[in-house]
């Protein structure tokens, strides 16, 4: 078993993402920042049809930011809409997503921290190709798709009910917003729901228990995923871990409140945070207190 985890871990990429500038005092807890990118490295001509991606827009964005909190209580897994509107250090206002596409994952997360006052402690990133790879890995998840999803641009024609996704359609599945009626902050709830029911099916004893399966599950992962080069095996799995708690429903799945969700700005329709709610739910994280679920979130 240590040699299958440490056989993984070896092949995990790592990137500096530690934020520059003055960076907030930390709190209570430790938060890491997840990233969906766009990144279509490693993938052939045949796995970019095959899965949908198009071909490369020469630089990775981020099509899903997340932070995920743990402390002494229970989890929180926040959602941040990619086109929320804030300012981003030296570049002015603009649409969050475009932190990443300029800066990498040091400017995101600086932008993040300067937006939330929260210090980011770790940093995820996965790819396209990587995820639908690792959902193939488990022989697919299983999610209820609460609408018929047919989506043309994500690539899936989904009917309601509970199901078994493959990598492809759990791609389109998390990436989809034109076919659901709350676009980007459904299309987050989603990505929220599918990371718990993926981690759930990861860490089941009939895989965690046998080596072989965590060889295979993990090398998989591992060439899908990119870790902060200062992130550990430890905080990374202690992560891993906490998204499945989440998904049990041991913990908070939460998106940033949100006012307006068509603010128009020279950046196109953005997304305006409540600043109200939001800086009381930083404020919670911060302080590492049961947080406030919104209806919207249900």
């Amino acid at each position: 078993m240590v040699w299958a985890v440490n056989s993984a871990w070896n092949e995990v990429a790592k990137v500096d993402a530690t934020p520059d500038g003055d960076r907030p005092q930390g709190g209570q807890g430790r938060n890491v920042l997840l990233v969906g990118s766009d990144s279509r490295a490693g993938l052939s001509a045949e796995d970019r049809k095959r899965l949908g991606t198009g071909s490369d827009t020469g630089g990775a964005r981020t099509d899903s930011i997340l932070v995920l909190h743990t402390g002494s209580g229970k989890s929180t897994l926040m959602s941040i809409p990619r086109d929320s509107y804030v300012e981003i250090p030296g570049q002015g206002m603009n649409k969050i997503n475009a932190a990443f596409s300029i800066g990498g994952p040091k400017l995101l997360g600086q932008t993040i921290e300067q937006s939330t006052g929260l210090k980011i402690d770790g940093y995820m990133e996965i790819g396209f190709g990587g995820f639908a790879n690792v959902v193939d890995s488990v022989d697919g998840v299983n999610i209820c798709v609460k609408n018929d999803m047919n989506d043309e641009k994500a690539h899936i024609n989904l009917k309601k009910g509970c199901q078994v996704l493959d990598g492809k359609n759990a791609l389109g599945y998390v990436r989809a917003r034109y076919s659901d009626p709350e676009g980007d902050l459904g299309r987050a709830k989603r990505q929220r729901q599918f990371l718990g029911a993926l981690m759930g099916k990861i860490a089941t004893p009939s895989t965690v228990l046998q080596p072989w399966k965590v060889h295979s599950i993990g090398t998989k992962s591992a060439g899908a995923l990119t870790v902060g080069e200062d992130d550990s095996l430890f905080g990374t799995a202690r992560a891993f871990w906490a998204f499945r708690s989440i998904a049990k429903g041991d913990g908070y799945s939460v998106t940033v409140p949100v006012s307006n969700n068509a603010l128009p700005t020279p950046a196109g329709t953005a997304v305006q945070w409540d600043e109200a709610k939001s800086k009381q739910l930083f404020d919670d994280l911060r302080e590492d207190r049961p947080v406030v679920v919104q209806p919207s979130d249900s």
